[in-house]
């Protein structure tokens, strides 16, 4: 059973702005805390951006803060991530995450129970 559906990924040149969503069948969608994963090739899987239930956002990677902005909407059942002045750096695979906390999200991989399919985000320079 397929809980997260992503999109929006795609090339761009440096300078260049994406944005991500993440479609949940997970219900109630308010009660689960939302995150954006990523992960370059031979590196280890990092948090980007959490927003709770309650809609407080971490920027836990100082790599993207300013630059990404993450946000929810309850009414539509999804996530997103605004993505500005990409970088070559940030090139990788993004994956949303859920978990069922209304009032904390997390920053490690281990504590997140649903996993989007993920999404290349490639950035040239």
């Amino acid at each position: 059973q397929v809980h997260l559906v992503e999109s929006g990924g795609g090339s761009v040149q440096a300078g260049g702005s994406l944005r991500l969503s993440c479609v949940a069948s997970l219900r109630p969608f308010y009660n689960y805390a939302m995150a954006w994963f990523r992960q370059a090739p031979g590196k280890e899987r990092e948090c980007v951006a959490t927003v709770s239930g309650r809609g407080i956002t971490v920027y836990p990677a100082d790599a993207v803060k300013g630059r990404f902005t993450v946000s929810r909407d309850d009414a539509e059942y999804s996530a997103s991530l605004q993505m500005d002045n990409l970088q070559p750096e940030d090139t990788a695979v993004y994956y949303c995450a859920a978990r069922p906390n209304y009032y904390s999200a997390s920053i490690k991989v281990a504590e997140y129970d649903f996993w989007g399919q993920g999404t290349q985000v490639t950035v040239s320079s």
